[in-house]
């Protein structure tokens, strides 16, 4: 990289919600408004946009089932690890379709994807840590501030 050239780091959580693809919406519609402001002068700046999903950590479960049959281990961790990449493929792809609605240029945003596995709060802090990103962009459930942090008032 040139000298003169300038990396912006935005990671984007993304998972199966609505709100997180909404997020994605939201930064992409200012990073098209960003550029299209800049494009007037000599713009060097290039963004590294980091598309990250967080598996959760796998379950863990009994070799019997509810009624007390019992069943294949393997067949089970498969079906899980089956379920989880279609879910990351899925996540992904409709990430793509978000992306190619805005007219982003490919010469100055680079899309990067990343799963991280575990805690979700844990796997994302790491991750914009470790990245050294400048901005997060993450989607809202919808929970206010009371609900997000009135249960930790009530343990106190």
């Amino acid at each position: 990289m040139e000298g003169d050239i300038s990396m912006k780091k935005i990671v984007v959580a993304v998972d199966e919600s609505e709100e997180s693809m909404h997020a994605l919406s939201w930064c992409l519609g200012n990073l098209s408004s960003q550029k299209a402001t800049d494009a007037t002068a000599a713009d060097t700046s290039r963004t590294s946009l980091v598309l990250l999903y967080v598996k959760p950590p796998p379950p863990l479960h009994s070799s019997y089932d509810a009624a007390g049959y019992m069943f294949s281990k393997n067949d089970v961790v498969a079906t899980m690890e089956k379920y989880g990449n279609d879910m990351i493929n899925s996540v992904m792809q409709r990430a793509e379709a978000v992306y190619r609605n805005f007219n982003v240029s490919a010469a100055n945003v680079n899309i990067e994807r990343v799963v991280g596995s575990g805690d979700p709060k844990d796997v994302i802090c790491n991750t914009v840590e470790k990245l050294r990103a400048d901005t997060l962009v993450m989607g809202s459930h919808g929970y206010g501030f009371f609900k997000r942090h009135g249960s930790s008032w009530k343990r106190e």
